[in-house]
């Protein structure tokens, strides 16, 4: 079993009188991982599902009364797809201020649900944490270094969530990855409240895919999908809040030549991505394998950082000219630029990079040093 990286400190902080949320997309392992921790819990435990019709009208009667008569005792009450619970952070909040010795762990596959739901309730109240598809990190746990360089084509083609990793067969993987997105991704889609046209969502997630490691235009985006720039970008924000795809903006502090105001999108999972275009060729006999290593490469890295808290600001960087670089993370005044490279060429800064940041570090990934940057 692939232990997640964020389970002991999750352990950790289950404590009396607070609340726990993890979010993440559907299918990325937070049901197992829940469970995980419910059989690591030293105390009583009881475990609700917010999709339960039962489950739910045993929350529903906010009661401080019928909540300790239901929970007292309970040393950690645990509920699953929480989102779908009406008042949802009003309730844990009264269950964690008024049962004693009570604490309350829940996941979400809706962010912008839960934390809309849970944020003002529960501040100095919880804890929150992402899940994400199996980190290489985590992934190191079960794999030796061989093992995962056998491994490396097949994640940036089928990607890495936990059914797609225990799977072996590529039909198999294709099948799931197709029902994953019509089955769970279309269900968020549907959920968001306001949403009229999901087709015109996911038509416009198809366009991002195509544009992986390239910049986007919202502009042209809108005039293709026949809609306007602003529901362009709201689809976009919202899509990022189901956990398919996050942005990476533009770095720029120093040269007028320097684009500040563009946006590349990535996807959390190259998996995802594949299946989006139904694209599921071999590296080998691909033309968007470049692509394809940017998007692994950063995605694992935004794991990483969030996984060991390291908040660092992620960006991209390019001159009117031409000059480019594929990752640029900031911490405070410290800068940190990276090139991908599939292949074993390992190019110099730019120019006008070294020349402006001269205290910036860079360094070029590849397939020999790219397990110690994930």
């Amino acid at each position: 079993m692939v232990i997640r990286m964020i389970e002991n400190e999750i352990l950790q902080k289950l404590q009396p009188q607070r609340a726990v949320l993890i979010f993440g997309a559907r299918r990325v392992g937070k049901t197992v991982l829940l469970k995980e921790i419910l059989s690591k819990f030293d105390g009583k435990t009881m475990l609700l599902n917010g999709e339960d019709y039962e489950s739910a009208l045993l929350l529903e009667v906010k009661s401080i009364a019928r909540y300790r008569d239901l929970f007292t005792g309970i040393g950690l009450l645990a509920i699953d797809e929480a989102q779908n619970i009406t008042d949802i952070g009003k309730i844990i909040k009264l269950i964690v201020d008024e049962v004693p010795g009570i604490a309350v762990i829940a996941t979400g596959s809706s962010a912008f649900d839960l934390i809309n739901k849970t944020g003002e309730p529960l501040v100095g109240r919880s804890y929150s944490f992402q899940l994400f598809p199996f980190s290489q990190a985590e992934l190191n746990r079960v794999e030796n270094r061989l093992e995962t360089e056998r491994n490396l084509e097949s994640r940036l083609i089928f990607g890495s969530y936990p059914e797609v990793y225990a799977m072996t067969n590529e039909v198999e993987r294709i099948v799931y990855l197709k029902s994953l997105i019509n089955s769970y991704l279309l269900k968020d889609i549907l959920s968001i409240d306001g949403i009229k046209n999901s087709d015109k969502m996911l038509n416009l997630l198809r366009m991002i895919a195509f544009q992986v490691g390239s910049e986007v235009s919202y502009i042209e985006l809108a005039q293709k999908l026949g809609i306007s720039r602003n529901t362009v970008e709201r689809y976009l924000d919202l899509l990022s809040k189901v956990f398919v795809i996050f942005r990476v903006g533009a770095f720029a502090k120093n040269l007028r030549k320097e684009i500040s105001k563009n946006s590349k999108w990535y996807f959390y999972d190259n998996g995802i991505r594949n299946a989006l275009i139904s694209s599921f060729a071999h590296i080998n006999l691909r033309n968007d394998t470049g692509a394809l290593w940017e998007n692994y490469l950063i995605a694992e890295r935004v794991k990483k950082c969030n996984y060991n808290h390291n908040y660092a600001n992620h960006f991209f960087w390019r001159t009117y000219d031409g000059q480019e670089i594929d990752l640029i993370e900031s911490r405070g005044d410290d800068i940190w630029a990276y090139e991908f490279k599939w292949g074993e060429r390992t190019p110099n800064a730019p120019n006008a990079f070294s020349k402006n940041y001269p205290k910036a570090s860079y360094l070029v990934i590849n397939r020999s040093n790219y397990l110690e940057f994930v």
